[in-house]
């Protein structure tokens, strides 16, 4: 295939994780490197800045404070949640996309995010194809629930796992430490797919996690659940149980929707999810009596980048550099994914998966590695988890307080 000479630009979309600019600093310092590529821009606030001419010259930036984005957390450009109409109901966004891309020549396009993100990639390499315009659109994954189709885990997810199991072995420690029975409700992250959750059972392969565990992909019978913990209660006096913020009753309704008349919803039509812990904890000691605590992990989950994994902040940095040379040797509408290689030592390498086989499809947790009795996981879900946290990763410390990249953020003049 021939070069195609232009600019790039790239863009983040959807919650941050602790190493989504691990991926940044991938996409950012492979495309420089490239001849092919004649401009680095990053746009403010993912699509929306491509939609308002906003975006930053990513080659004005020092290349010191680029290698920094590999432990800064959170999104370094902004992010957003826009969701692109069908092309078939309006179009007027595609067509602005099509004269910013054009105007500022730009050829390749990078989107990092999750489901609704691989989505927007999708749509807007479709209408290009068809409008005539030579763009090579790549998706780089990002999320913390783990749910992308097509790949063996995401960026984000090694970390968040890390970060969950490390804290609810300390959250074990704290709750023993009186001579009173308690128990302890923890809510994590995970709307329809429950692997954060499940990573809780990390801590509990080192004797210090905890003893329930309830995913999002069966559903919690409250009657059930108030027995699960009784059970344990009775049996130790101590309770840990970890709970999904998006665990569902029977009748599909959200837990805290229990004791609410309506939960918020985005532009994607995601109900905002929060206060599983606090509903179960006062259920808890409604029902068995007992001192009890509810905790969220709630945004600690995504930023903690003081207790990422190393292997997936070298895994999120390679997807971003996987992504530019791909796009280099004339790949398109494309996600990179990772592939476990066989064996009994973690081997990961990298693939590309179709863009249509990705967008708007979730993987959850597999049904064979949640037990019988819907309240832990399996061996299995060790085996597969342990590997993703392994290394020690944190930001160098200045004044010994982390030192997070400081990005200049020229402005790119609007033509």
């Amino acid at each position: 295939m021939s070069e195609l000479r232009g600019a790039c630009i790239f863009g983040q979309s959807g919650g941050p994780t602790s190493v989504i600019n691990a991926s940044a600093a991938g996409v950012f310092t492979e495309a420089i490197k490239q001849d092919c590529i004649t401009k680095v821009y990053g746009a403010a606030h993912g699509i929306k800045g491509i939609l308002e001419e906003m975006f930053y010259d990513m080659g004005e930036e020092d290349s010191y404070e680029l290698e920094l984005l590999k432990t800064t957390p959170s999104s370094a450009l902004g992010s957003v949640r826009y969701k692109l109409k069908d092309v078939e109901v309006d179009d007027t966004d595609y067509k602005r996309i099509l004269e910013v891309f054009q105007k500022y020549d730009i050829r390749y396009f990078f989107y990092n995010g999750g489901n609704d993100s691989m989505d927007t990639c999708n749509k807007i390499s479709k209408y290009l194809q068809k409008s005539g315009y030579e763009c090579r659109v790549m998706g780089v994954p990002k999320t913390v629930d783990n749910d992308l189709f097509g790949t063996d885990h995401t960026p984000g997810f090694g970390s968040a796992a890390k970060f969950v199991a490390t804290v609810t072995m300390e959250v074990f420690l704290d709750a023993r430490v009186y001579d009173i029975g308690m128990v302890t409700i923890i809510e994590t992250m995970g709307r329809n797919a429950g692997w954060i959750t499940a990573s809780s059972a990390l801590a509990a392969s080192k004797g210090c996690g905890p003893d329930l565990i309830y995913l999002p992909e069966r559903a919690l019978d409250l009657n059930k659940f108030i027995d699960d913990v009784k059970a344990v209660y009775d049996r130790t006096g101590k309770v840990i149980a970890v709970v999904s913020e998006g665990t569902k009753t029977p009748d599909g309704r959200y837990i805290p929707e229990l004791n609410q008349d309506s939960l918020h919803v985005d532009a994607f039509g995601h109900k905002q999810l929060s206060g599983v812990a606090v509903f179960l904890a006062n259920e808890v000691k409604n029902r068995i009596g007992c001192k009890v605590r509810g905790i969220e992990y709630s945004l600690l989950q995504r930023s903690a980048a003081h207790c990422a994994s190393l292997t997936d902040v070298n895994e999120s940095f390679s997807a971003g550099q996987t992504a530019v040379r791909a796009a280099v040797e004339g790949k398109s509408d494309f996600m990179v994914a990772f592939e476990r290689a066989p064996g009994a030592n973690y081997v990961c390498n990298t693939k590309l998966v179709e863009l249509s086989k990705v967008a708007n499809f979730e993987k959850v947790v597999p049904d064979e590695w949640i037990t019988k009795d819907g309240n832990f996981v399996t061996e299995d879900f060790v085996r597969y988890a342990m590997p993703l946290i392994q290394g020690e990763s944190a930001p160098p410390m200045e004044d010994s307080l982390p030192r997070f990249a400081r990005l200049k953020k020229v402005r790119v003049p609007k033509l």
